[in-house]
């Protein structure tokens, strides 16, 4: 039994490179069916138009100019 990493066999080193791979492929995988099951939550946008302009101070009047 092997417990570094550099004096491990080539096919220890394809194992870890197998699983990494399967792990990344089901975490992606996992991420895309999780953002596109949900249409509860979709998002529009809104044009918002700018009012007067005022400067906001920390004293309790505000100033508009």
């Amino acid at each position: 039994m092997n417990h570094s990493i550099y004096s491990a066999d080539r096919s220890t080193h394809l194992k870890i490179v197998v699983v990494a791979l399967v792990a990344g492929i089901a975490v992606t995988a996992f991420g895309i069916s999780a953002r596109t099951s949900s249409d509860d939550y979709a998002q529009t946008a809104r044009v918002i138009k700018a009012g007067k302009v005022m400067a906001v101070t920390s004293s309790e009047t505000s100033a508009v100019r």
